[in-house]
């Protein structure tokens, strides 16, 4: 059965009549029940679309298709993600829709008329997120807003806690047992005024979260935290307001609270600040072209308005802004960018060029074949886009443990309460106790610290190494790698040419090339000038596009350059295409051969030596040529490589690795590696790489060495083995504390304690990791 669409606000026709009887009129049930789910009114769904018309958002995508990417607030967990997906999927008109967990993206394409979009993010809205069309500051003040709630609710229930139990301790020392009642009543009614302010304030954090969820008919581990609070504090101002006085839990809930707050807090802190690499990569391809028209005359367009046919007039050091071929002058292309080439590559007439690559220097004009909105660039971004949605689908081990604990602790308080109250007799109160007292011992309080304290302090040994986990889930990832693969320039080498054969060189040529070399941009003409400490001759020189460097001295010609342009002689052998080269010559004769090469990090034999003594296999994946990948997988005892790679076959080898059983571990620093880094497991980069290849990437370090990759295995490999013996005492815990709980014979003040003991069993535990890393990696 087609659905039809509302007029007017373009929501589903079936929804209408279930918002006015509650029921139904469509097969289309789990649509509408998540809508039904809201409580929401006719009137509230369509202040929705009304007040948010999205459409100046969308972007065409052809067909009749447009797509949006929206910002979600409120999402906390996997479930969130399926439930936003699975419901826009209900919708006919949706072609595919995808969450990123980690950026609180929101993604979806649709076909049909543009007003369907209110619709759609008004059905987003519905399930009880706030989702609004993508701005760029608007992810980042929503992590503000989160990280600001939190610190204050921990800090308000850090204030509470103390002081009620300043008031506790009182009382349980026997400050009312001369006093009579009176003073201990007076102490309740003050902890009562301390506590219920701090629980409506801080208890926001838990109470909203679950009242989502159950909204939705689902649970989430925030519904037995807030049911535990309510029930206590319910118990405890039935207890005041009873003729008799009895116990009071005020500093039960207030300690429950801020431990829970706490963990939440540190657990927001290590999953840090997540960008999109794919908007960085956007910005990138921003600015202006020069075109020429066909009279000669030139005008400035914006990136976006370039259309295929046009004529670009691409001057030295500018950017290439669409895909095109060369239709007249020589230069030289730095390519690093796309394909992570050391060396600038020649280019002359009906050389094919590439969006994204940098002019060195001559004047080109280009004759536009793809613009930029289709160009190898904007593949690259449709390759991180799609790569980020992917590694945003991986559920955290916290997350899986919280899944199976909300249920068990459903189940068993309920069980508790019906058979005290039914089997036992012990009555409605007694029997909410014993419930209350399970819920409160059996708070995740130690499931919430057993994995954030440990990534805190795993994390806070890292970057003393200087090495920043951006994401909260790297560790646990890293832990699993069976495979790692590296980039070459800037990895696995230091990515800056160097002059090796200075030795070998006069003192009077080396100086005389690094007068010519310290006019131009080449890198290899500033390897030369870099390589010579001291005074320089004035000389004028002549820049060759495609080339070299010309110059005139006491009447002779000298060149800095290519072999076939520098030398009028061919009786030298041909030129090692594995080692980089440029020659001077004088009058044609050849004076001086200058050798090149991007050394290796001096610890990188020893690093990846370690790593595969580790079980782990190495890859590397080059962008570079064959004989120069060759020959650095030889040097570092690496059997498995792969040159001459682009960043779409990047990606492709290394889905092929995970199709084949390999958790693959990606180590890169170009833009050319940025999707490779998306696409893999777990992915780290030098802070030398571009700002969009950090942002894909899970780990950054710095430092002119390789060793932190090694760093951060094993701490990773430490970390998960404290985290995996946290859960295991925390399981310790449950099996000895909730048959008591449910015996009878806890109190909840009482469970209180034993909470509070056990997450503090788990911080003493979690301490261990810095003695364990130092033991793996043989320091002290």
């Amino acid at each position: 059965m087609k659905k039809r669409i509302w007029p007017g606000n373009m929501l589903p026709l079936s929804i209408f009549p279930m918002l006015v009887t509650g029921k139904s009129a469509s097969v289309r049930k789990k649509t509408v029940c998540c809508i039904k789910g809201t409580g929401a009114s006719w009137w509230s769904l369509k202040k929705i679309v009304m007040d948010i018309d999205v459409r100046t958002y969308l972007k065409e995508e052809g067909d009749g298709r447009y797509s949006l990417e929206a910002v979600v607030g409120g999402i906390h967990c996997m479930s969130c993600v399926r439930s936003i997906e699975k419901t826009l999927k209900e919708f006919p008109e949706v072609i595919s829709a995808r969450v990123n967990m980690t950026t609180r993206h929101l993604t979806f394409v649709f076909q049909g008329a543009k007003e369907k979009a209110n619709a759609l993010l008004a059905a987003v809205n519905a399930l009880g997120f706030d989702a609004k069309p993508y701005l760029r500051d608007a992810a980042e003040e929503e992590m503000r807003r989160e990280r600001s709630l939190l610190l204050k609710s921990m800090r308000v229930a850090g204030f509470a806690m103390g002081n009620v139990m300043l008031l506790s301790v009182a009382v349980w020392s026997g400050a009312g047992s001369e006093s009579g009642a009176a003073t201990e009543n007076l102490f309740h009614w003050l902890s009562a005024m301390i506590a219920l302010p701090a629980l409506a304030y801080s208890g926001r954090v838990f109470f909203r979260s679950a009242y989502k969820v159950l909204r939705q008919g689902r649970t989430n581990m925030d519904v037995p935290i807030s049911l535990a609070l309510l029930l206590a504090t319910g118990l405890s101002l039935y207890e005041m307001f009873s003729a008799e006085t009895g116990h009071v839990y005020f500093e039960a809930v207030m300690m429950l609270m801020f431990f829970l707050l706490a963990g939440r807090y540190l657990n927001f802190q290590v999953r840090g600040r997540a960008k999109s690499a794919a908007q960085d990569l956007l910005a990138l391809m921003t600015g202006f072209a020069t075109v020429l028209d066909q009279q000669g005359k030139s005008r400035v367009l914006p990136y976006q308005e370039i259309e295929e046919g046009m004529l670009l007039h691409v001057a030295a050091g500018e950017k290439i802004a669409a895909d095109g071929i060369i239709e007249s002058g020589m230069s030289e292309l730095d390519t690093s960018l796309l394909t992570g080439e050391t060396l600038p590559q020649p280019a002359k007439p009906d050389t094919p060029v590439l969006a994204g690559m940098v002019n060195l220097s001559g004047p080109l004009t280009v004759r536009v074949t793809k613009p930029t909105e289709r160009s190898l660039f904007q593949e690259i971004i449709a390759l991180m886009e799609k790569a980020e949605q992917g590694s945003a689908k991986y559920v955290r081990l916290s997350e899986r443990a919280a899944k199976l604990y909300t249920p068990v602790v459903h189940a068993l308080a309920l069980t508790a309460f019906l058979f005290w109250y039914f089997i036992m007799g012990a009555g409605a109160y007694q029997s909410i106790v014993y419930a209350v007292a399970l819920l409160i011992i059996t708070c995740p309080c130690a499931l919430a610290l057993a994995i954030p304290v440990v990534q805190v302090l795993a994390g806070g040994r890292l970057f003393r190494k200087g090495i920043l986990i951006k994401s909260g889930d790297a560790l646990e990832r890293l832990s699993k790698v069976t495979t790692v693969v590296f980039d070459k320039t800037g990895t696995l080498t230091c990515g800056k040419t160097v002059l090796t054969n200075t030795g070998e060189i006069a003192p009077e040529m080396l100086r005389t090339a690094a007068a010519m070399a310290v006019q131009s941009r080449h890198p290899l003409s500033q390897a030369v000038a870099a390589a010579f400490d001291g005074a320089l001759p004035e000389l004028v020189v002549h820049d060759v596009p495609g080339c070299g460097l010309e110059a005139e001295k006491n009447g002779k010609r000298l060149r800095l350059g290519r072999r076939a342009w520098a030398l009028d002689t061919h009786e030298f052998p041909s030129a090692d295409d594995a080692v980089p080269e440029i020659w001077l010559s004088e009058d044609g004769r050849p004076l001086q051969r200058f050798v090149f090469r991007d050394d290796l990090r001096e610890d990188s034999a020893n690093t990846v030596k370690k790593l595969k003594k580790r079980g782990l296999k190495i890859h590397i994946l080059s962008g570079d040529r064959k004989s120069v990948t060759a020959e650095i997988a030889r040097e570092l005892g690496i059997t498995t490589y792969d040159a001459e790679t682009l960043p779409d076959k990047k990606c492709g080898i290394i889905e092929g690795l995970k199709r084949q059983g390999e958790y693959v571990l990606m180590a890169g620093d170009g833009l050319n590696d940025a999707p490779a880094l998306a696409t893999a497991n777990v992915s780290i980069s030098p802070a030398t790489a571009m700002t969009v290849t950090q942002n894909a990437a899970d780990i950054v370090f710095q430092g002119d060495r390789l060793s932190p990759v090694l760093e951060s295995y094993e701490t990773a490999q430490a970390a998960m083995k404290l985290t995996r013996g946290n859960l295991r005492l925390t399981v310790l815990y449950n099996m000895i504390a909730v048959p008591l709980a449910f015996a009878g014979m806890v109190t909840p003040l009482l469970a209180a304690a034993a909470m509070s003991l056990s997450s503090m069993v788990v911080v003493l535990n979690s301490l261990r990791l810095n003695r364990m890393v130092d033991k793996r990696t043989g320091t002290k």
